[in-house]
C-alpha cells in the first residue's frame, strides 16, 4: 500500500511538473509587451500587499482595505515611475539574476528616500510613521522575490528546452535492443538529443519507448523537417546491405550526418556504448551487396602451409595477410620494401594472432625485400620454402607510373618474372598474381605493365613442366585502398572542399578490400593453371556520383549553380595522363563461369614463351639504358590496346 501511495504521489508530482512546464512554455510565447504589462500589474499588487503586511506588523492585526487607500496610492505613484527609470521592466525575467536583484535594491532604496519622508515627516492621516520603513523593506522582498520566482519558473523550463534545441537532433533507425541501448547511451553520455526512433515493425508505430516516440518509416521525411533532425543513427546490426541502402537513399535529400553501429558479431557482448558509433563503412558506398565467399572454400589451401605474400604492407597485401592468418598457416612470410608498412602489418598480425590463441601458432616472418632483387628472393624462398605465393607487390598509382616508366617496368614486369620463375624452379605449389582491370586495353603504363605481367604467367603456365600452378586475379578499383579516390575525397571533405573529379563521365568498377582479398584466395583454390579470374562487380559507378554520395552521407550539401549556398563544391580538373573514362574487365567477350557464381574466368590472347622471351630480353636492354621510348615501343607491340601516343612519359 505504501508503495502504491508513493507511486501515486510520484505520478501526481510528475503531472503537476509537466503542467507547470507547459504553462511556462506558453507564457514564454506571449508577446513581450503583454508580459511587461502583466509585470506592471504585479508590481502594483505588490505595493498594495506590502502596505497591508506592514500595517499588520505594526498593529498586530489586518485592517480593512479601505484604510490603505492613501498609503497604497502614494506607494504606487512613487514606485512605478522609479522602477521604469531604473529599467526593471526591460529585464528578461527568465534570465534575471543577481544583477536584476541589484537593480531592484537600488530602485527600492531611491523609493525609500521618497516614501519614508512622506509618511514620517509629512504625517498622513491615520498612517503610522513606522510604515515608512516597514513597507519599503517588504516591497523590496516582494519585487525581488517576484523576479526570482519568474526566473525559477520560466528560466528552468526555457533554458532546458533551449539547450535541447541547440543540441544536434537525432533519429535512431531501429527500435530493437541495439537501438534502445544506443538511445540510453546517447542520453547519458552525449550532447546529442534523441527526438525519436524509427522501426519497420508496425506494432511499434506511435508507441513511446523510454520516453522516446517510435515513428513509421513513412513519416521519416516529415519528422526530419519538423524536428530539424541533423543526425541519423542506423542501429540495425543485422540488416542487409540492400535495406541499409534503401534507408540511406530515402534520407539522402536531407543534410544528415549518418552514423552506424557495428555488425552483430562486433556487438556480441550485448552492450552498446557511444564509442560503438562509427561512420558509415566505405562499402556502404557500393550500390550492391558485397560478394560473400566462404573462407572454408580456400582454407584448405592455407591451413598448416607455408605462405608468402609480396607487397604485404599495401592495401591488398595487408588484407590478404589478415585473411590468411585467420586460416592458420604454419608460416606466413611478409615481403615488403617499405620499412614502415612492413612494421605496421607485422605488429598487427602478431597482435591479432596472440588474441586468437590458435594452436599451433603461426610464425610470422617479416622480410625487407624488393621483388626486383632476384638474388634475395631466391635466398628467402630456398630458406623458408613457401608452398603458396600471393604476389601483390606493384607500382599502381597511374600518374606516378607515367612519370617513372622504367621503374614501373622493373617492378611490375621484371619483379613478376623473377618471382614466377623462382616459384617454378623451387616447385612452389601455388602462385597467384594480383592484377587489375586497367590491364584490359590499357591507356596507361601501369595497365600495360600489369598486362605484360599477366602474359608472362600465361606463357610460363603453358610451358610449365613444374608442379606450380600459376594464375591471375583481375579486379577493379578497391574502396579505401591507398590508390582509391575514397581517402582523397575524405581529406578534401575534411578540408572543406572542393572535391576534385577528373571528368563528369568517368566510371569505375568498385569492390571492397575484404572482397578483393577473398577473391584472390578463392582463385588460388580453383586454379588449374594459366587462368585469369575476375569478379562480377555489378554495374560500374560514376566517380562524380560517388563524390556526391560521400557529401550527402557526411551531412553536407553540394555547392553548385542550383545551390550556391551549399557546403562542398565538386570541381572537374580534366583526365590525368593515361587515364580513360571507362574500365573493362575482359579483353574478349567470352567469360566462363566457375564454381563460384560471382567469379568468372577469362581466356585471353598471349604470346608463346619463346616469343615472349625475345621481347622481354629486348625490353630489359631498354630499361638498363633508360631508353623510355624504346621500352614504350615494346609495350605497344605486345599489349593489346596500348599505344605510345596515349602515354605522357616521353616528350
Amino acid at each position: 500500500m505504501r508503495l502504491l501511495r508513493w507511486l501515486r504521489r510520484r505520478e501526481q508530482t510528475a503531472f503537476i511538473a509537466n503542467i507547470l512546464a507547459l504553462c511556462a512554455e506558453m507564457t514564454i510565447e506571449v508577446p513581450a509587451g503583454v508580459k511587461r504589462l502583466v509585470v506592471f500589474v504585479v508590481d502594483i499588487c505588490i505595493c498594495y500587499v506590502s502596505t497591508w503586511v506592514a500595517y499588520y506588523l505594526r498593529l498586530g492585526e489586518f485592517i480593512s482595505l479601505e484604510r490603505l487607500t492613501l498609503p497604497v496610492l502614494l506607494s504606487i505613484l512613487i514606485a512605478i515611475p522609479i522602477f521604469l527609470v531604473f529599467g526593471l521592466y526591460r529585464v528578461i525575467f527568465r534570465y534575471a539574476g543577481w544583477s536584476a536583484i541589484k537593480a531592484v535594491a537600488i530602485a527600492v532604496t531611491v523609493y525609500t528616500l521618497l516614501y519614508a519622508p512622506a509618511v514620517m515627516v509629512y504625517t498622513l492621516d491615520g498612517v503610522p510613521r513606522t510604515i515608512g520603513i516597514l513597507q519599503p523593506l517588504i516591497l523590496f522582498f516582494g519585487v525581488a522575490g517576484s523576479r526570482l520566482l519568474a526566473r525559477a519558473w520560466l528560466g528552468g523550463s526555457y533554458l532546458s528546452r533551449l539547450a535541447e534545441t541547440r543540441r544536434p537532433q537525432a533519429l535512431i533507425y531501429g527500435a530493437g535492443t541495439a537501438g534502445q541501448q544506443l538511445a540510453v547511451a546517447l542520453r547519458t553520455s552525449s550532447n546529442i538529443n534523441v527526438i525519436g526512433m524509427v522501426d519497420d515493425d508496425q506494432s511499434l508505430h506511435d508507441r513511446v519507448l523510454g520516453g522516446i516516440r517510435i515513428f513509421s518509416p513513412d513519416a521519416v521525411d516529415e519528422v526530419i523537417l519538423k524536428k530539424h533532425v541533423t543526425h541519423l543513427f542506423l542501429a540495425m546490426p543485422s540488416a542487409s546491405r540492400a535495406h541499409r541502402h534503401k534507408i540511406i537513399n530515402q534520407v539522402s535529400r536531407h543534410q544528415l550526418v549518418i552514423r552506424t553501429l557495428p555488425s552483430l558479431t562486433d556487438l556480441a557482448d550485448g552492450k552498446v556504448t557511444v564509442n560503438d558509433i562509427k561512420e558509415l563503412e566505405v562499402d556502404d558506398l557500393l550500390e550492391r551487396e558485397p560478394v560473400d565467399i566462404d573462407s572454408d572454400q580456400y582454407a584448405g589451401k592455407i591451413n598448416g602451409r607455408s605462405v608468402m605474400v609480396t607487397g604485404a604492407g599495401g592495401s591488398i597485401g595487408s588484407e590478404l595477410c589478415r585473411q590468411i592468418i585467420d586460416s592458420q598457416p604454419r608460416l606466413l612470410i611478409l615481403i615488403e620494401f617499405n620499412e614502415y608498412a612492413l612494421y605496421l602489418i607485422h605488429a598487427e598480425l602478431e597482435r591479432r594472432h596472440l588474441l586468437s590463441q590458435f594452436e599451433p601458432p603461426t610464425r610470422v616472418v617479416p622480410i625487407l625485400c624488393s621483388v626486383q632483387d632476384r638474388q634475395q628472393l631466391q635466398q628467402v624462398i630456398e630458406r623458408w620454402k613457401p608452398e603458396a605465393i600471393y604476389h601483390a607487390a606493384a607500382f599502381k598509382h597511374v600518374p606516378l607510373v607515367e612519370s617513372n616508366i622504367i621503374e614501373a617496368f622493373k617492378n611490375n614486369v621484371l619483379g613478376t618474372l623473377n618471382l614466377a620463375q623462382l616459384a617454378l624452379e623451387n616447385e612452389v605449389q601455388d602462385f597467384v598474381l594480383v592484377s587489375t582491370d586497367k590491364a584490359v586495353r590499357p591507356t596507361n603504363v601501369m595497365g600495360a605493365t600489369k598486362r605484360l605481367a599477366e602474359m608472362i604467367l600465361q606463357a610460363l603456365s603453358a610451358n610449365n613442366q613444374s608442379v606450380t600452378c600459376l594464375s591471375m586475379v583481375r579486379f577493379g578499383n578497391v574502396l579505401a585502398s591507398s590508390g582509391s579516390v575514397i581517402p582523397k575525397f575524405k581529406e578534401q571533405l575534411a578540408a572543406g572542399g572542393p572535391i576534385t573529379v577528373t571528368h563528369p563521365e568517368v566510371t569505375r568498377y568498385f569492390m571492397t578490400i575484404p572482397e578483393a582479398a577473398r577473391l584472390v584466395l578463392q582463385a588460388a583454390a580453383m586454379a588449374k593453371g594459366g587462368e585469369v579470374f575476375l569478379l562480377d562487380m555489378g554495374d560500374p559507378i560514376k566517380i562524380v556520383d560517388l563524390a556526391k554520395r560521400m557529401i550527402t552521407l557526411s551531412g553536407l550539401s553540394e555547392r553548385n549553380a542550383d545551390n550556391p549556398e551549399g557546403d562542398i563544391e565538386i570541381k572537374f580538373i580534366g583526365l590525368r595522363p593515361g587515364e580513360k573514362l571507362y574500365e573493362e574487365l575482359l579483353i574478349g567477350n567470352d567469360p566462363e563461369s566457375t564454381m563460384c557464381k560471382k567469379i568468372m574466368k577469362g581466356q585471353e590472347r598471349w604470346l608463346p614463351w619463346t616469343d615472349l622471351c625475345i621481347v622481354l630480353e629486348e625490353a630489359k636492354k631498354f630499361a638498363k639504358t633508360d631508353d623510355v621510348r624504346g621500352l614504350l615501343n615494346i609495350l605497344t607491340s605486345v599489349v593489346d590496346g596500348f599505344s605510345i601516343g596515349e602515354s605522357r612519359g616521353v616528350d
